[in-house]
């Protein structure tokens, strides 16, 4: 099944530049903390006025962090570029501006967890990790057990049952990581699952079942107009806006309700994403990320 799921990726696998072979190690780092809860599609455009700004570790590092900010735009999660600056001032004072090698280390950096962590380590190194992400945990659910969708939270059983199928050479188990995640990506996705186009259908447990149905996990309620979330994201265009500070009253403009417009604002100067710039002013912040 590994062998004809890569088969397949040589094959209809997107050409994404991160995965290029001439993609550096901070070019990876950069993809993944932006395509944590953002589709390819809308990643893709950032990513490369990113890379081509900051093209090192130290290049971001030596920006204010509310440049950051700003060139983070509307990919949404915001504190994602808070702590993709704090990553590279790590790299750029305890590992000489270059992205570390080692898995330990890598996890060490802000905003790094444990898939992030091996993700980084399989594409940028082709250092033999499990990687698994939704799209993963959701292929190997199907072919292994034959059930519709993973559990809600990842386990020691199934991790091991993840590294059953992790080849044993770094470049093969990396090629495996992104193979198995763009089946799940393209193919093997949790509502239309296209099976006539998967090239391991005849072996996969669930496929063989019927496709049993089984509830999908829970969906978050997204309830995204009026909420804070679609407030804090107006205020910080207000001030992605401008190099200056902004007045209180201009940001009244973008979001009229004064108690929730107060709350949000709150929320963002605890999250580090602006600074008191005087009386009544915000503006974006200047120190870094802790």
């Amino acid at each position: 099944m590994v062998r004809r799921i890569l088969t397949w990726y040589g094959e209809q696998g997107r050409d994404l530049p991160w995965r290029r072979p001439d993609a550096t190690p901070w070019q990876i780092v950069v993809s993944e903390f932006m395509l944590q809860q953002t589709p390819v599609a809308r990643v893709l455009g950032p990513w490369q006025t990113w890379v081509e700004r900051w093209p090192t570790p130290p290049a971001l590092a030596a920006a204010p962090v509310g440049e950051a900010v700003r060139a983070w735009g509307r990919l949404g999660y915001p504190r994602r570029a808070l702590r993709l600056h704090a990553a590279a001032t790590v790299m750029t004072e305890r590992h000489d501006g270059e992205v570390p090698t080692v898995h330990a280390d890598l996890l060490a950096l802000p905003g790094v967890g444990s898939y992030t962590a091996a993700a980084i380590a399989s594409f940028a190194f082709r250092q033999r990790h499990v990687v698994l992400d939704t799209n993963v945990r959701r292929v190997l659910t199907r072919i292994a057990l034959g059930e519709a969708h993973p559990p809600a939270s990842l386990g020691s059983a199934e991790e091991q049952r993840a590294r059953r199928f992790l080849p044993r050479s770094g470049a093969r188990a990396a090629r495996w990581a992104v193979a198995s995640m763009e089946l799940g990506a393209l193919v093997c996705t949790a509502r239309s699952p296209r099976c006539g186009s998967c090239p391991v259908a005849r072996h996969c447990a669930w496929h063989r079942l019927g496709r049993p149905v089984q509830p999908g996990p829970p969906r978050q309620g997204q309830g995204y107009a009026g909420s804070d979330r679609q407030c804090r994201g107006a205020l910080l265009a207000v001030l992605r806006s401008t190099d200056e500070s902004v007045p209180g009253a201009e940001l009244a403009r973008a979001w009229p309700h004064p108690d929730q417009r107060r709350r949000c604002l709150e929320s963002l100067r605890a999250d580090g994403l602006l600074e008191i710039a005087g009386e009544d002013r915000y503006a974006l912040p200047l120190s870094s990320y802790h």
